[in-house]
């Protein structure tokens, strides 16, 4: 193997730099040449490729987002638009293909290393979701559930300050990670999630309890993909049983997206873009860099591409018996 590249590919997670910078500086110590491919898969189906030296990563581990851009290519989910893909890597004589990005970012690959003989594939989980099956770690979700962590803590400050009940949404789509591990460390006294059923009836007879012991302040959090709906939702809810009460919304949104990433994404990253260029020197292919107990995995893109990665909802019941 001569010629590698990388891409990032999905939304966007602090520490993707810090990947990206691995990748480069770990092929070129093996005297491979390294290229950057820019807005992900659209930018291979366009031939937007460029060859990377060392210089070209300097002074970018402590950036958020990423340097080489991302985007969602819908002509990548044809045969037609990876058959492009593959032609543009042929031509530049790229081998070894790594691809830093999520779920869909890796069916997208699995299906580019089947259809692209000459090529092959390591992936590199990077989501704030945190919602990738075989590895216990994204990059970005520490650094997003530590911003999310600082906001809540503010909003608990002003809250006490007027007797408010604040809904905070975070972000998370289908997967309840950050709103789980901010809302334990932040004390709040609800937390829902996609994966748990959402009681109504629990929630009411929660603030009818706290209504009645006259504790008027609370921090409910809630995934922006939980079954009921977001924060507005629950205000609404709220407001028409307890018209009384002063409740207040707020939506983090990409607050939790950018930012400097914290010193456990800068460290992760590079070790999983270190792993991802010794993994295709060794032969690997289709396969995603993973961490479990702290020790890095090789994971096929069958395994990882699988849904519903289980959460300990036994945490939830720790909340609860904590923010009693």
């Amino acid at each position: 193997m001569k010629k590698i590249a990388v891409l990032t590919s999905g939304g966007d997670a602090s520490g993707m730099n810090a990947a990206i910078r691995a990748v480069v500086r770990t092929g070129l110590y093996h005297g491979l040449e390294v290229f950057g491919i820019r807005r992900g898969y659209q930018g291979l189906i366009e031939g937007d490729i460029f060859r990377m030296a060392t210089t070209d990563v300097s002074n970018i581990i402590q950036r958020g987002g990423t340097i080489l851009k991302t985007a969602r290519s819908q002509e990548f989910t044809t045969p037609e638009g990876r058959s492009k893909a593959c032609k543009h890597l042929q031509e530049h004589g790229i081998e070894g293909l790594v691809v830093i990005g999520g779920d869909g970012s890796f069916k997208g690959a699995r299906e580019l290393a089947g259809e692209c003989p000459h090529l092959r594939v390591i992936g590199i989980p990077g989501t704030i979701d945190k919602d990738i099956v075989g590895t216990d770690y994204t990059i970005g979700f520490d650094t997003a559930v530590n911003a999310a962590v600082e906001n809540i803590d503010r909003i608990r400050d002003t809250a006490e300050s007027h007797d408010r009940l604040f809904i905070i949404e975070v972000m998370g789509r289908d997967a309840g990670y950050i709103a789980l591990n901010s809302g334990i460390a932040c004390g709040a006294e609800d937390i829902f999630v996609p994966e748990e059923h959402t009681s109504i009836s629990d929630l009411i007879k929660n603030l009818r309890y706290d209504k009645k012991r006259k504790k008027l302040v609370r921090i409910i959090v809630v995934a922006e993909g939980d079954e009921y709906g977001g924060a507005e939702k629950f205000r609404e809810l709220i407001r028409n049983r307890f018209p009384g009460w002063e409740v207040r919304t707020a939506i983090l949104g990409h607050l939790q997206r950018g930012g400097s990433p914290t010193y456990f994404d800068r460290v992760q990253a590079s070790r999983m873009g270190y792993a991802a260029v010794n993994r295709l020197l060794e032969g690997g292919n289709s396969e995603m860099i993973g961490l479990q107990h702290g020790n890095i995995v090789h994971i096929g893109f069958d395994q990882a591409c699988k849904k519903n990665k289980p959460m300990d909802l036994g945490q939830l019941e720790m909340a609860m018996v904590l923010s009693s």
